[in-house]
Protein backbone atom coordinates (compact mmCIF):
# COMPACT_ATOMS: atom_id res chain seq x y z
CA UNK A 1 0.00 0.00 0.00
CA UNK A 2 1.46 3.66 -0.62
CA UNK A 3 0.93 6.46 1.30
CA UNK A 4 -1.39 8.59 -0.85
CA UNK A 5 -3.68 5.38 -0.77
CA UNK A 6 -4.18 5.96 2.82
CA UNK A 7 -5.40 9.72 2.77
CA UNK A 8 -8.98 8.73 0.87
CA UNK A 9 -9.13 5.08 2.21
CA UNK A 10 -9.26 6.91 6.47
CA UNK A 11 -11.73 9.93 4.21
CA UNK A 12 -14.20 6.95 3.38
CA UNK A 13 -13.53 5.36 6.66
CA UNK A 14 -14.87 8.40 8.17
CA UNK A 15 -17.92 9.07 6.09
CA UNK A 16 -18.76 5.17 6.95
CA UNK A 17 -18.64 6.46 10.66
CA UNK A 18 -20.82 8.89 9.85
CA UNK A 19 -23.34 7.35 8.00
CA UNK A 20 -23.31 4.54 11.18
CA UNK A 21 -23.60 7.31 13.62
CA UNK A 22 -26.65 8.77 11.48
CA UNK A 23 -28.45 5.30 11.98
CA UNK A 24 -28.03 5.07 15.60
CA UNK A 25 -31.52 5.62 17.25
CA UNK A 26 -31.75 8.87 18.69
CA UNK A 27 -34.10 7.93 21.62
CA UNK A 28 -31.48 5.62 23.04
CA UNK A 29 -29.23 7.10 25.36
CA UNK A 30 -26.54 4.79 25.76
CA UNK A 31 -26.01 4.10 21.73
CA UNK A 32 -26.00 8.04 21.31
CA UNK A 33 -23.39 8.22 23.99
CA UNK A 34 -21.20 5.52 22.64
CA UNK A 35 -21.88 7.06 18.83
CA UNK A 36 -20.48 10.48 19.78
CA UNK A 37 -17.27 8.82 20.87
CA UNK A 38 -17.07 6.54 17.83
CA UNK A 39 -18.25 9.61 15.78
CA UNK A 40 -15.08 12.02 17.11
CA UNK A 41 -12.30 9.23 17.44
CA UNK A 42 -13.30 7.34 14.00
CA UNK A 43 -13.23 10.89 12.22
CA UNK A 44 -9.93 11.93 13.69
CA UNK A 45 -7.98 9.02 12.45
CA UNK A 46 -8.06 10.59 8.65
CA UNK A 47 -7.32 14.34 9.59
CA UNK A 48 -4.29 12.90 11.70
CA UNK A 49 -2.75 10.94 8.81
CA UNK A 50 -2.68 13.99 6.73
CA UNK A 51 -0.85 16.13 9.55
CA UNK A 52 1.21 13.19 9.86
CA UNK A 53 1.86 13.18 6.03
CA UNK A 54 3.03 16.59 6.53
CA UNK A 55 5.16 16.23 9.13
CA UNK A 56 8.08 18.53 8.92
CA UNK A 57 10.13 16.07 11.17
CA UNK A 58 10.30 12.22 11.39
CA UNK A 59 9.54 12.66 14.99
CA UNK A 60 7.19 14.86 14.06
CA UNK A 61 5.46 11.90 11.58
CA UNK A 62 5.83 8.78 13.98
CA UNK A 63 4.33 11.29 16.98
CA UNK A 64 0.99 11.76 14.48
CA UNK A 65 1.14 8.33 13.62
CA UNK A 66 0.65 7.49 17.01
CA UNK A 67 -2.15 9.87 17.55
CA UNK A 68 -4.09 7.94 14.61
CA UNK A 69 -3.04 4.31 16.01
CA UNK A 70 -4.71 5.64 19.35
CA UNK A 71 -7.90 6.84 17.66
CA UNK A 72 -8.21 3.86 15.29
CA UNK A 73 -7.95 1.43 18.52
CA UNK A 74 -10.13 3.69 20.52
CA UNK A 75 -12.63 3.53 17.08
CA UNK A 76 -12.27 -0.15 17.62
CA UNK A 77 -13.45 0.19 21.53
CA UNK A 78 -16.48 1.90 21.02
CA UNK A 79 -17.74 -0.25 18.02
CA UNK A 80 -16.97 -2.88 20.08
CA UNK A 81 -19.32 -1.37 22.97
CA UNK A 82 -21.98 -0.45 20.68
CA UNK A 83 -22.50 -4.28 19.71
CA UNK A 84 -21.40 -5.82 23.16
CA UNK A 85 -23.92 -3.39 24.65
CA UNK A 86 -26.77 -4.38 22.29
CA UNK A 87 -27.31 -1.38 21.03
CA UNK A 88 -26.31 -2.37 17.33
CA UNK A 89 -26.45 -5.57 15.93
CA UNK A 90 -23.31 -7.70 15.23
CA UNK A 91 -23.67 -8.46 11.67
CA UNK A 92 -24.03 -4.92 10.38
CA UNK A 93 -21.15 -4.02 12.17
CA UNK A 94 -18.75 -6.61 10.58
CA UNK A 95 -17.43 -4.99 7.49
CA UNK A 96 -16.87 -2.01 9.83
CA UNK A 97 -15.60 -3.71 12.63
CA UNK A 98 -13.16 -5.51 9.88
CA UNK A 99 -11.79 -2.32 8.06
CA UNK A 100 -10.91 -0.75 11.68
CA UNK A 101 -9.30 -3.82 12.45
CA UNK A 102 -6.84 -3.68 9.34
CA UNK A 103 -6.22 0.00 9.96
CA UNK A 104 -4.75 -0.63 12.96
CA UNK A 105 -2.72 -3.38 11.28
CA UNK A 106 -1.60 -0.59 8.91
CA UNK A 107 -0.83 2.08 11.44
CA UNK A 108 0.82 -0.84 13.66
CA UNK A 109 3.01 -1.67 10.67
CA UNK A 110 4.01 1.96 10.36
CA UNK A 111 4.76 3.00 13.51
CA UNK A 112 7.23 0.42 13.80
CA UNK A 113 8.93 0.18 10.72
CA UNK A 114 9.07 4.34 11.46
CA UNK A 115 10.36 3.54 15.10
CA UNK A 116 12.99 1.42 13.31
CA UNK A 117 14.49 3.59 11.17
CA UNK A 118 15.56 5.98 13.68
Amino acid sequence: MKPQDLKPRTKEFALRIIRMYSKLPKNDTVAQVLGKQVLRSGTSVGANYREASRGRSKAEFISKIGDCLKEIEETEYWLELLVDSGCVPAAPMADLLDETRQLIAIFTTIDKKSKGNI
